[in-house]
């Protein structure tokens, strides 16, 4: 029977991870969402909106292919490139899929076909305990294992070790494809320099600071601004000071604009690839 790649199921973002017994906790790792799919015609691995990577991901295919007992399965997990400390690597991740592909690991979380076995409706334990099973260790494939201790404790521990966030999980849930309250995120954040490109206010409304890579550019979204009165202040006046045209391509009529030269320094949940949930801590002249 040929399989088919399976929509998967997506965490909804929380502030803070659930408390309780009904809950198992994971690492969220900082990679991409893929899809393993084996079946009679071969290995293939596919991305979160279903686009077939097998290419891109060749040593894992490899891996799946070799996984014993298993003429056919779903595995969900994520694509991850390790760093010296031990982390997953976004940055890296990019650049090995064209460059290293032997740097590519794959961390299976879900088990949702095996051998001829739908597992959707099956409790998630129960699914997770069959594949950690099948996963050897120390191979390209691994098992995500759950975090021991309560929630509060595991997302400090998380946040201490410089890990994107954790993913919490109802023991009890059936696996259903789109957006789930069955499945919680909860992210770290961390803080971070961006040119500061102008400030965004229209009447009424709270103020935001239009912010922009320092390496490249590129605009990143905006960071609300909940800084203290003073360094406010001294941030409208600097604005008003050095007003400049707009960036190119960019037309927001409601932004003053400035000149190059300002830093903002910028809390954001951390592992994303713009702000979100950014609000400016303070600002610099370079």
């Amino acid at each position: 029977m040929r399989l088919r790649f399976v929509d998967p199921l997506l965490p909804t973002l929380v502030e803070k991870p659930p408390e309780g017994v009904d809950w198992i906790h994971e690492v969220k790792f900082d990679g991409y969402r893929s899809q393993i799919v084996k079946d009679a015609g071969g290995v293939r691995v596919f991305t979160r909106r279903g686009l077939d990577w097998t290419s891109k991901y060749r040593d894992i295919a490899k891996a799946a292919g070799e996984l014993d007992e298993v003429q056919s399965a779903i595995i969900d997990g994520e694509t991850i490139v390790l760093n010296d400390a031990g982390l997953s690597d976004f940055a890296a991740l990019r650049k090995a899929i064209t460059q290293r592909q032997h740097d590519l690991y794959f961390v299976a979380f879900d088990l949702l076909h095996l051998n001829g076995h739908d597992l959707r409706n099956m409790p998630l334990e129960d699914r997770r305990e069959i594949l950690a099973a099948m996963i050897p260790e120390g191979r390209r494939i691994q098992f995500s294992q759950s975090l021991p201790g309560d929630a509060s404790a595991i997302i400090h521990l998380v946040d201490q070790a410089g890990l994107e966030g954790m993913v919490s999980k109802r023991r009890d849930s059936v696996y259903r494809s789109g957006q789930s309250t069955s499945w919680l995120k909860a992210k770290c954040y961390t803080v971070g320099e961006y040119d500061l490109l102008g400030i965004e206010h229209e009447p009424g409304q709270p103020a935001f600071a239009l912010m922009a890579e320092r390496s490249t550019g590129r605009y990143v979204g905006s960071a609300f601004i909940n800084s203290s009165r003073e360094i406010r202040d001294r941030l409208w006046k600097r604005v008003q000071e050095q007003a400049g045209p707009a960036p190119k391509g960019m037309k927001r009529p409601s932004t003053q604009w400035v000149k190059p030269g300002l830093i903002g320094r910028v809390k954001h949940l951390r592992g994303e690839a713009d702000l979100r949930h950014a609000s400016l801590q303070d600002f610099r002249e370079e």
